[in-house]
């Protein structure tokens, strides 16, 4: 059998797709500033590393308590206008935290209360996003869309945190979130601009919880779902939240301030973007179960060589490490799972997904906040790269059948 063409652009051929990661784009550069600069104004609200995780946990608590039944819900409904509606309600989120730090009336209440209500959107906006895409190019580019998608989101990396930092030395921290405002309307005109097919409710009288029922049986009973969900949720509370502390390691621990802080979460975004592209690219030749096999393992020692990093360029190194092998976690194991799972059921196993990859997210940010606030932050990150290490070590080979995937 010919070897699969290598086309790192396939599923841009799909016009639903362009017009969606064209917006996308867009939006994402706001959505990475308005994230840098949302940890920055709480930490100079409250000189608080606790407070910087408590308000990142906030901001995901609500996908941890919604994203289940939200998975339900996509799966009897238009995921197409729940993704419509939800960029709006982000907009109007965006709008007033930009407002309220213009006018310096901001509190960090205030600032957690927001962050609170764009993670309810969050709940149901991701698992009907995720589960709009196989709709937009179809399995055959499922992979390469995901990819692309990932791509999109870490080249934004690069670019949003980058110009917030010098948005807050240079402007004003309240910039950072009227821009990302107005990136919203790129991404909901691309959408209203989208040719879909007529929508048809699904039939049958099902209840909530016999149709919640049926997709964790499929969930936890296929091993392979169950291993891919159970790592991700390992990582989601000990490996991903090392992100959050990124304020914290720019102020005190390598010295560099804000501008430094953009360079620090845009290095990351360097190693993803290098990392998705390549596996737009070259994904149908690679095995994705044994990528999966050594990924985990490889972020696990990048993220503790970051830890312990106290020269810029090193820690700039460790973090563009990071995010290549987060990348190919990432996009693998989200590929994997929506071909897997039968169409009639992504919505709820996505949602499954979404529950302990942005759900658990408040656990390991608290987690990390409450290590650094006693400890520092250099050995929270590190006590959190060995969990993962030592995790995907032996999660590949209890369910070994993973690695065996294509």
């Amino acid at each position: 059998m010919p070897a699969p063409r290598l086309s790192p652009f396939a599923a841009l051929r799909h016009r639903n797709f362009r017009l969606f990661y064209s917006g996308q784009t867009i939006s994402l550069i706001g959505t990475w500033m308005q994230s840098l600069g949302q940890g920055w104004l709480v930490l100079q609200l409250t000189n608080s590393a606790f407070a910087v995780g408590l308000v990142s946990a906030l901001g995901s608590l609500p996908v941890l308590l919604f994203s289940l039944p939200a998975g339900v819900y996509v799966d009897r409904t238009n995921k197409h206008r729940v993704v419509m509606i939800a960029q709006t309600l982000l907009l109007a989120l965006a709008l007033v935290l930009g407002v309220l730090v213009a006018l310096h009336r901001i509190a960090a209440w205030q600032v957690g209360l927001i962050a609170a209500l764009v993670g309810l959107v969050f709940a149901f906006e991701v698992p009907a996003r995720q589960s709009l895409i196989v709709d937009l190019v179809g399995k055959d580019d499922l992979m390469n869309a995901i990819a692309l998608n990932s791509s999109a989101f870490n080249a934004t990396r690069v670019v949003g945190p980058a110009v917030a930092g010098f948005l807050i030395s240079g402007v004003g921290i309240a910039a950072c979130f009227l821009l990302n405002a107005a990136s919203y309307v790129a991404v909901i005109v691309g959408l209203a601009k989208m040719r879909m097919p007529p929508y048809t409710h699904p039939t049958g009288e099902a209840s909530y919880w016999e149709r919640f029922r049926e997709g964790a049986r499929f969930a936890f009973g296929d091993r392979r779902v169950a291993a891919l969900i159970a790592m991700t949720a390992i990582l989601s509370v000990f490996g991903f939240p090392y992100v959050v502390l990124m304020p914290v390691f720019a102020r005190d621990v390598l010295h560099v301030g804000a501008r430094g802080l953009g360079f620090l979460t845009a290095a990351i975004g360097v190693g993803a973007m290098a990392s998705a592209l390549g596996l737009a690219a070259f994904g149908p030749r690679l095995r994705k179960g044994k990528v999966i096999q050594w990924a985990g393992p490889a972020f696990a020692l990048a993220i503790g060589g970051f830890a312990f990093s106290r020269w810029f360029p090193l820690a700039l190194f460790a973090l563009a490490a990071s995010g290549v092998a987060m990348v190919l976690e990432n996009a693998v194991t989200n590929t994997l799972l929506q071909m897997l799972v039968p169409d009639a059921l992504r919505g709820r196993v996505m949602g499954f997904w979404t529950f302990v990859f942005v759900g658990f997210a408040p656990i390991g940010s608290l987690q990390v906040g409450f290590m650094a606030e006693r400890f520092g932050a250099p050995v929270a990150v590190a006590i959190g790269a060995a969990v993962c290490f030592v995790a995907s070590i032996v999660m590949w080979r209890v369910v070994p059948e993973v690695t065996r995937l294509r």
